[in-house]
């Protein structure tokens, strides 16, 4: 009917204040103490006498729970613990590498360089091998393939599913020594070693110009010492021929 769609969104946030519409309630206090039963008028009092708002934790109790808190508090506390869940959240991807039976030497150690890295995150692989025209005949090139990257990426991961013939493909699934959440954190504490690495290096940078610049002024200096005193023996010789010259005119 017409009316169906005129429903909007069900709202997920708990009732609070005037938005309360029953006589009674079950309220808490701001420290979590038990008040007990008392009129709904009397809880919102009690709220605008301790400045917070009462808020309906507990809608489906009778009579309903609400707890005197703030809540625009209580609102952002909430979503920094839900932003902290997300983060440390660790998804598992299932990455796809293909192959041919008789793939380059080369390729094969492109294509397993990604495969390590896949592992190395945490992170499943689906390895495929695709066979075309007379290879379908000779599937087990497919599978000594898979077996010997299997066994090449042993350190990393394990068959989680072993090869199976899926029409022109065969396929088969490794999964991870390692769990998606520990090699999180080790990324994580190798970006940390990193950076802390680099602002080590510009301190270092900065205190080998510092001494550099010590080490010209103290050049500077030495040699204006060195200038004074080869000044003071020609100021002080500068007499002694005035002399030798007046000499001979007394003579």
């Amino acid at each position: 009917m017409w009316w169906c769609n005129r429903g909007g969104s069900i709202s997920t946030e708990p009732r609070i204040n005037d938005r309360i519409r029953v006589p009674e309630v079950r309220l808490v206090g701001p420290s979590g103490e038990q008040v007990g039963i008392v009129p709904l008028a009397k809880a919102l009092e009690l709220a605008q006498e301790y400045d917070l708002d009462l808020v309906e934790v507990a809608a489906s109790a009778r009579p309903p729970v609400c707890k005197l808190m703030d809540y625009g508090k209580f609102k952002y506390e909430s979503a920094m613990k839900a932003r902290e869940a997300r983060k440390n959240q660790a998804h598992t991807v299932i990455k796809e590498m293909k192959l041919r039976p008789k793939i380059d030497p080369h390729d094969y150690d492109t294509k397993k360089g990604h495969v390590v890295r896949f592992l190395k995150q945490g992170d499943k692989v689906k390895i495929t091998i695709m066979f075309r025209g007379r290879e379908q005949s000779r599937p087990e090139l497919g599978y000594r393939l898979l077996q010997r990257l299997a066994s090449d990426v042993e350190d990393l991961g394990f068959i989680e599913s072993n090869p199976k013939q899926d029409g022109r493909n065969m396929i088969m699934v490794l999964g991870p020594h390692k769990k998606k959440t520990e090699a999180m954190a080790e990324a994580r504490e190798a970006q940390a070693a990193r950076k802390a690495e680099r602002q080590g290096l510009s301190a270092t940078d900065e205190g080998s110009e510092d001494e550099f610049l010590e080490d010209e002024a103290g050049v500077d200096e030495v040699l204006a010492d060195e200038a004074t005193e080869a000044e003071v023996p020609a100021a002080e010789a500068a007499p002694a021929e005035d002399a030798s010259t007046e000499a001979p005119a007394e003579a």
